[in-house]
């Protein structure tokens, strides 16, 4: 995953090894480089042999249980950003031919962990924020199976994982999920669950892994299940009203949005309300984006033709735009 420290401070991550090693090879990758290995630890004599350029002072290793290693690296830089992988060396000579004589080595490589350094104030919540959409009636109704979505917001760093699973079940289920977009000084992503008709029946959680999750530990938001969501449309003639309003049960149903009370659909320290609207909420979401870049666009243009159009006016020496007369 990733740790954040700021600068001059230590950061420190874990080397879990799936086998006994006694040379552990750590490597960095910045960003468009290939990985480089900065030393590696001999855990026989509890020492580390450096690479010619990696500052010595910088790092430190030490075990802490088992086959797992933390690794420091002190006073930190911005360009101490990047990926961290460890390595070790493993013997495949019995997996590819029992009778040969050769050793057959491969160097296997951890999932790495992404290392941020920055300046900001990391005392702040910058967990993910969760809103969260129900399917529409027209697709429950038109193709038999409903959409979950679950948006998440306002979050740093950008490294997160989501997965979707039952409630009370392990299994990851197949799902869909957007790219991890900036914006301004935190990123936003967005993953959406397609469930058959056979599992309307059953509650789902959407699961977010983030260094910065409150108290550590992953965020399981919970959504009701399908058949639940269809069977609490209640009609009013009630003005329509904000859906997160937390007093707001029902809204009105000229556009057919249902709020739920959010006790019903959150679970640890999440507090989110559930919009049921008929049409697609991703889809508008993408036309009013949409919408907005072309807006943009047009306006960007007929400022380009202004600026052509007065530019000629003063740089001419003859022309309409200067009565015909010379400068």
């Amino acid at each position: 995953m990733s740790v954040t420290s700021k600068i001059w401070e230590t950061a420190s991550f874990t080397c879990d090894l799936t086998q006994d090693a006694t040379y552990i090879h750590l490597y960095k990758q910045q960003e468009g480089m290939a990985p480089r290995r900065l030393f590696y630890y001999d855990a026989y004599y509890s020492k580390i042999e450096f690479e010619s350029g990696t500052n010595k002072a910088k790092y430190s290793v030490y075990k802490s249980s088992g086959r797992s290693y933390r690794f420091a690296i002190l006073n930190l830089e911005h360009s101490d950003s990047g990926m961290y992988y460890c390595a070790v060396w493993d013997n495949l000579k019995f997996l590819i031919q029992p009778e040969s004589l050769c050793n057959n080595y491969v160097k296997n490589f951890n999932v790495g962990t992404k290392l941020v350094v920055t300046d900001r104030n990391l005392a702040t919540d910058i967990s993910p924020k969760p809103t969260i959409f129900l399917p529409s009636i027209a697709e429950i109704n038109h193709s038999k199976t409903g959409t979950y979505l679950c948006l998440l917001e306002k979050f740093f760093p950008d490294i997160i994982e989501v997965y979707w699973k039952e409630k009370d079940g392990n299994r990851a289920l197949p799902s869909q999920k957007g790219n991890t977009m900036k914006t301004t000084d935190t990123y936003m992503k967005f993953s959406w669950l397609t469930v058959a008709e056979n599992s309307m029946d059953k509650e789902h959680i959407c699961v977010v892994k983030h260094e910065r999750n409150i108290g550590g530990i992953n965020q399981e938001i919970l959504f009701p299940s399908i058949n639940e969501v269809v069977s609490s449309i209640v009609p009013t003639t009630e003005s329509p009203s904000d859906c997160l309003n937390h007093e707001s049960e029902v809204t009105g149903t000229g556009s057919k949005k249902v709020c739920l009370k959010d006790e019903s659909v959150t679970a640890d320290h999440n507090s989110t309300k559930v919009c049921l609207k008929d049409e697609s909420n991703t889809l508008q979401l993408q036309l009013m984006n949409t919408s907005a870049y072309y807006t943009y666009l047009l306006l960007l243009l007929k400022s380009a033709a202004y600026f052509i159009i007065t530019t000629s006016c003063v740089f001419r020496r003859t022309g309409i735009c200067c009565d015909g007369k010379n400068s």
